[in-house]
Formats: C-alpha cells, sequence, structure tokens
C-alpha cells in the first residue's frame, strides 16, 4: 500500500521508516516548512518551568539554550515525541502530558498541586506563531503567570511533488496521513491547486484528532479515520483498519 505522509521534514522520516517497517510504501509531501523566530528573551522574571507543545520549538532554540541557562528547568512537553526533543536538547526533567494541549494543561495544573512546581512562579512558553488554542490564557486563568515566546513558525507549502499528483491522478495512493489542522489546511490548498482534491479526498484520510478531521470532513472527505489517542502509533492502528476496511 502507498501511504502519503504530510507530516513536515524531519519528523516525516521517523514516520516514513515507521510505515515501510510495516511493509508500506511512502510518499512524502511536506506541507509546512518549519522557519525558525528568533528568540530574544529580554524579560526579568525568573522562569519556575517550561512549556513545549511542538518538538519545533526545541529546535527553534536549541542553540541557545544553555546561553539562556534554561536547560536546568523542569520542561512540560505535550506527548513524547516532543520530550524526546527536550531530552536530546539536554533537558534533564521533563514531564510528559497527555498528548494534546488540555491534557497537558491538567498535568501543569497537578504538578502545582504536587508541588513538583510552583504555582507563583513564571512559566516560559515556547510556542509556534500559530497556535490552535491559547494555553498560554488557559494557564493563566489557572492561576498561573506565563511569558509566552514564540520560537518558529510553519509556513504552508503550495504546491506537491510531482510523484504524488501522478499518484492521486493515478489512483495509486491508498491512504494520506495529517497531523495537524495546519497542514490538513495545507493539503487541501495544495490538491485544488494541482487539481487532483476528487481523488485525494476520495481515499481514507487518517487524521491525529478530531480537530484534524473536522478540516477534512468540512472539505467533503467520507473516509475520514480518527485516532484513539494523539499519538503515532494510534494513527499506524487507525490507517491499517482504515485500509483493511477499504479492501473488505
Amino acid at each position: 500500500m502507498t501511504i502519503l505522509v504530510t507530516r513536515p521534514h524531519p519528523d516525516n522520516e521517523a514516520t516514513a521508516e515507521g510505515l515501510r517497517a510495516r511493509g508500506h510504501v511512502v510518499l512524502l509531501a511536506p506541507l509546512l516548512k518549519f522557519e525558525p523566530v528568533a528568540f530574544h528573551d529580554e524579560g526579568e522574571a525568573g522562569y519556575g518551568a517550561i512549556v513545549v507543545t511542538s518538538a519545533n520549538a526545541i529546535r527553534a532554540v536549541a542553540q541557545q539554550l544553555q546561553d539562556l541557562d534554561l536547560l536546568n528547568l523542569p520542561l512540560f512537553a505535550v506527548g513524547e515525541h516532543t520530550a524526546a526533543a527536550a531530552r536530546d536538547a539536554g533537558f534533564a526533567k521533563v514531564i510528559v502530558g497527555g498528548g494534546d494541549a488540555a491534557a497537558l494543561r491538567e498535568t501543569i495544573v497537578q504538578s502545582a498541586r504536587d508541588k513538583r512546581v510552583k504555582k507563583k512562579s513564571t512559566l516560559l512558553y515556547l510556542a509556534g506563531a500559530d497556535l490552535s488554542r491559547d494555553l498560554g490564557s488557559e494557564l493563566g486563568a489557572e492561576g498561573f503567570s506565563v511569558v509566552t515566546q514564540t520560537t518558529y513558525r510553519m509556513t504552508p507549502v503550495k504546491h506537491l511533488p510531482r510523484e504524488v499528483c501522478e499518484g492521486f491522478a493515478e489512483h495509486g495512493i491508498q491512504a494520506v496521513l495529517h497531523y495537524s489542522r495546519r497542514s490538513a489546511r495545507a493539503f487541501l490548498e495544495a490538491v485544488r491547486g494541482e487539481g487532483v482534491e476528487i481523488s485525494a479526498l476520495a481515499i481514507p484520510q487518517c487524521c491525529l484528532s478530531e480537530t484534524v478531521a473536522g478540516v477534512l470532513r468540512e472539505a467533503g472527505a467520507a473516509q475520514v479515520a480518527v485516532a484513539a489517542a494523539p499519538d503515532e502509533n494510534a494513527l499506524f492502528e487507525t490507517l491499517e483498519r482504515a485500509l483493511r476496511t477499504r479492501l473488505a
């Protein structure tokens, strides 16, 4: 089975490796391009912990972490993938949330109750330029002081690789994997621009969450499947079920 992965580079490479291990052929069409944003922390607040909802936020400031004296702070990561990036960057105290921003918020709140982090201390939220929800404000409503610093942006890619366009036109792609609302929207714009929207949306669209799935359903995709949990293993399992159903 040929699977299209829309996830941005470099995370798409690990996804492709996992799919190939399951016997699939993989096409890569990263529909968002990572761009770091200059990080200048001019605040005078002494941070008590760091909050991160994407591995990209860590990649963007990796070279500055030692100079900013941040590596010794506890870091709250949205999920295991982001946590791994934090550990690779040198963070020793990594606390993993439940896979999405809502679960991460609850993890932080519970950590304050458990006195793993001081509620009166300031949290540094390393964020992207476009946020699906305002986690900083949500934590502020819980009584935390939060400084949000934009460290990266993801720019939509407008065109698909030729082999992907040909794959859709020839019905050679069996499913598409989607990891975020923004990449799903970029996918829709790209397939419309390339004139392959009908064939692209006629196959299973496997999504990391309901939030992502909503974008595809609104566009008219009939076969939208959602992972049982917001992690890649669950997404792969969803893909396998969707393929079996399509072949039945």
